[in-house]
């Protein structure tokens, strides 16, 4: 109980810290321009997570970074087992200084949204379809434009071992772009947070990263396969 305390305190202690980080990254965004800007603000997020995992117990190991491509702007597709995977992959694959496609709810909590929107994070409503529509679209013009994204196509979390159908509509941000898709496996996220009725516990917990899949050379009849082979690709990753 006492690590939950301890954990949950420093989470938002430090979030509302950082808002003088926040307050540097606009005086560098001035004087330095967006480059300088992005370096900082990614750097003081990429800390702030890593500090949330130790903070946690967790043991995290990640097999297969050799396969993000070092030179290319990339969407990472990821199952997702609890609220810790955005923490996780931006302590743990912070190279590509990715943004997040993230739940419409997280926009609402104070200072940790604010730090969001600096790392290029959107906001997806899946109950409106118009709201989503314009969220994708906003994705493909920040993969167009060199940042790199996450997205969880099931949608929502699992909170445990299973994997959810993935949502076809979010592979658009690939097939638009025309980026590479790094399918991303994350197995037992879930026993840090949700797994325990949010009481924070120390686990073991191991990131797949697999082998990217070109969206430039598939045909456009085969984009709507896409979907269904890197969920496979995914859930054969825990084995």
């Amino acid at each position: 109980m006492l690590r939950t305390i301890k954990w949950y305190f420093k989470f938002v202690f430090c979030l509302i810290w950082k808002s003088i980080d926040a307050k540097k990254a606009d005086k560098i965004l001035k004087q330095k321009g967006e480059e300088a800007y992005n370096e900082f603000v990614y750097d003081v997020v990429s800390r702030w997570a890593m500090a949330r995992v130790k903070d946690s117990g967790a043991e995290i190991k990640v097999y297969g970074k050799e396969n993000i491509p070092k030179d290319k702007t990339v969407l990472f597709v990821s199952n997702h087992q609890s609220d810790f995977d955005i923490a996780i992959f931006l302590a743990m694959l912070p190279e590509k200084k990715e943004g997040f496609v993230a739940k419409v709810e997280l926009e609402k909590i104070p200072f940790l949204s604010a730090w969001m929107k600096r790392i290029h994070c959107i906001f997806l409503d899946r109950k409106d379809m118009k709201q989503s529509a314009k969220t994708i679209l906003e994705g493909i013009k920040l993969l167009k434009s060199g940042h790199s994204m996450v997205v969880f196509p099931e949608g929502t979390r699992s909170k445990g071992e299973q994997i959810g159908e993935f949502k076809a509509g979010s592979f658009k941000l690939a097939t638009k772009s025309k980026v590479p898709i790094v399918p991303v496996t994350i197995d037992g996220s879930y026993k840090i947070m949700e797994g325990s009725h949010y009481r924070i516990c120390p686990a073991k917990v191991n990131v797949y990263v697999h082998k990217p899949i070109e969206t430039v050379t598939i045909p456009k009849q085969e984009e709507g396969k896409l979907p269904e082979m890197v969920e496979k690709i995914i859930r054969e990753g825990k084995k």
